[in-house]
């Protein structure tokens, strides 16, 4: 819920910790500063802005808001004003671009407000995203599929390392990869976890399946039966055994096959009967039986054995 301020020069103490030590004045102590090794440049303290004047963050990593939750909290807006300032950048004299804020700023304007409370400060491209998507993730407003998204636009638009993401957004390595992993789903689950049908537990343990056919078929099951996530892992590891045993089965039946191929050649070779055993790993022996020193010998013949 936002509170008006009193005077918007005043230091702020409702922005919390985490991102709230990195957008709020210069005034905090060391402990409250977050391990983000990025130069961010105050130009000066809190001001109030036109809302007019504020263009909306081009690196949003949010894509979804809930209009009726935006309207509640222009609702409260409108009895309680503003607690928390929003961030912008000046892209040009009296002209802003927004870096965090926008349900604030999009309340504000359903609200009928003017002016709303911001910090100004420098920040390039990366570090707009960055501190849009960090402010996001502290407040926990971001679904799975929009935080996978912003790592990925990290990733591949700032040439950032997975560890140097990680140490970006306070994430260890291996977190940010099960939300990366989530983008190799089909659309369709990807927009039910955007929606909040099924949750990270669920879209991880699909994307388990290799098949895309099967993993909608497994969706449409968890969605329609209202599936745990303990379920549909316990179904995705069942699945795994019989995709197992049905290669091990394709694979026997393919040595079969070789096996089958091979002694019919060798005996139409040697014109007797060839024995050929081999495993899953070919290997294996042959076996020729003869009836008589002829038959031997005619075998030795046609392999070019010399006898003494």
């Amino acid at each position: 819920m936002e509170s008006k301020i009193g005077n918007p020069k005043k230091s702020m103490t409702g922005l919390g910790r985490g991102l709230g030590a990195l957008l709020s004045d210069s005034g905090n102590t060391p402990s409250e500063t977050p391990t983000i090794p990025r130069r961010l440049e105050a130009i000066s303290s809190m001001h109030e802005v036109l809302i007019e004047s504020v263009e909306t963050n081009p690196y949003q990593p949010r894509t979804h808001f809930d209009q009726e939750a935006l309207q509640e909290l222009a609702e409260s807006i409108k009895v309680l004003g503003i607690i928390q300032p929003i961030t912008v950048k000046e892209s040009s004299p009296g002209k802003y671009t927004l870096i965090s804020g926008e349900r604030r700023l999009q309340a504000s304007k359903l609200a009928g407000l003017t002016k709303i409370p911001a910090y100004i400060r420098t920040a390039d491209d990366q570090q707009m995203l960055e501190m849009a998507l960090i402010e996001n993730i502290q407040r926990e407003n971001l679904n799975a599929i929009e935080i996978a998204l912003s790592y990925h636009r990290l990733l591949s638009e700032f040439q950032l390392k997975q560890e140097e993401l990680g140490d970006r957004v306070g994430k260890n390595r291996t977190t940010v990869n099960n939300y990366l992993r989530l983008l190799k789903l089909p659309d369709v689950i990807q927009a039910a976890v955007r929606d909040n049908e099924i949750s990270m537990g669920h879209a991880r343990a699909l994307i388990n399946i290799d098949n895309h056919e099967t993993q909608i078929k497994l969706f449409s099951k968890v969605v329609e039966e209202n599936w745990s996530v303990r379920k549909i892992e316990d179904e995705v590891r069942r699945l795994a055994l019989l995709i197992q045993e049905d290669n091990k089965g394709k694979r026997q039946t393919s040595i079969k096959q070789e096996i089958s191929s091979l002694q019919f050649r060798l005996q139409g070779y040697f014109g007797t009967k060839v024995l050929v055993k081999a495993d899953e790993k070919h290997k294996g022996e042959i076996k020729i039986p003869f009836s008589s020193k002829d038959e031997l010998d005619r075998i030795l013949n046609s392999i070019k054995v010399n006898q003494e």
